[in-house]
């Protein structure tokens, strides 16, 4: 499916299957979606979730969605381009926003573990314009860490796409891959 696709009769689910930071734009620009009264459902159409919203138009809501998913790309880095740019000895902190059991089993060289702490030190510590790179297990989380410190005027945070799966599958095979059960 692509964005052409997405109109106001898409539905939540098409809308974030397409644009999955369509959630976070709603969030950021109308207050929809953050918490269970302002939620909506994956069935529920665009429109419907517009008019529900006081009568928002369906249209420049696309729109906002779609700005938003280029700003989104922009905080994007490949494991290819954070490879080159380690190689050169750029300066940055590598985030690791798994839990504390993946991140002792394993990480990236150099990364650091997201604590409360440490997001309270780079928040009164860490420059503006510091390259932040966070990552996750398969990149679906860590482009909220990102989102979070750009919010915060942080210029440079992004996230690595495919999060540490893809790192290990295409720069560093020593590290295993791995899977999450789920909860029964």
């Amino acid at each position: 499916m692509t964005d052409t696709l997405i109109s106001e009769k898409s539905t939540m689910a098409q809308v974030l299957k397409v644009f999955p930071g369509a959630r976070r734009t709603l969030f950021r620009n109308h207050h929809i979606g953050g918490c269970q009264s302002c939620g909506f459902q994956p069935e529920e159409t665009l429109t419907e979730l517009c008019e529900r919203n006081g009568g928002l138009d369906a249209g420049r809501v696309i729109e906002e969605i779609r700005e938003g998913h280029e700003q989104d790309l922009a905080m994007e880095i490949s494991p290819a381009d954070l490879h080159a740019r380690r190689q050169t000895g750029e300066t940055m902190r590598l985030l690791d926003i798994r839990t504390r059991e993946e991140f002792d089993a394993l990480r990236i060289e150099g990364a650091e573990f997201v604590n409360q702490e440490l997001i309270q030190q780079l928040m009164g510590t860490a420059g503006k314009n510091d390259l932040i790179i966070f990552y996750d297990h398969t990149g679906g989380q860590s482009l909220d860490a990102a989102a979070y410190f750009v919010g915060h005027g942080f210029t440079n945070a992004k996230r690595l796409i495919g999060g540490i799966d893809a790192w290990s599958r295409d720069i560093d095979p020593k590290i295993r891959r791995y899977r999450l059960e789920k909860p029964a």
